[in-house]
């Protein structure tokens, strides 16, 4: 039990042939299509690939919670914009930079199994892997390209 936090990309494909007879289409092919997708048009469906992953960050999961969700923490999956995704890592880098704004920008927060409110090692970790994975994302060329949804759960 825990709090678990999840960003997905989706990317909307239009024309892709997923009818097979078996009703299940090979991994491999998936693969094939999916490293193909800006360049190939297919019938409408998305792909959705899982780029963050967190357990028990509750601060960054609070800013979600704060900037995507209109303040309604109820594990809905939401939309975060690129735009949000650079404000994150901007509030994650000017904590670690200078720890007293942890506080304003990035407080941590209670909850049922959220883990600790501390600001220690698993805090300022989190901070970092948080920056890992925006950069991660934003490295990708065509990442303005996606959508991203954040969804917890506990």
């Amino acid at each position: 039990m825990g709090l678990d936090m999840y960003l997905n990309a989706k990317k909307y494909v239009q024309d892709w042939e997923h009818q097979h007879e078996d009703g299940i289409i090979p991994p491999d092919t998936i693969a094939k299509k999916a490293a193909a997708l800006i360049d190939i048009h297919f019938p409408v469906t998305n792909i959705e690939m899982r780029v963050g992953y967190w357990r028990k960050a509750n601060a960054i999961h609070q800013w979600f919670v704060n900037n995507c969700q209109d303040g309604e923490d109820d594990c809905r999956e939401s939309f975060v914009s690129p735009r949000q995704l650079e404000e994150l890592r901007s509030a994650c880098a000017s904590v670690l930079e200078d720890n007293s704004l942890a506080g304003e920008l990035l407080p941590p927060q209670e909850g049922f199994f959220f883990g600790s409110t501390d600001l220690d090692e698993y805090y300022f970790n989190d901070l970092k892997e948080t920056i890992e994975i925006i950069d991660g994302i934003t490295s990708h060329p065509n990442y303005k390209d996606l959508e991203f949804y954040y969804r917890s759960s506990w």
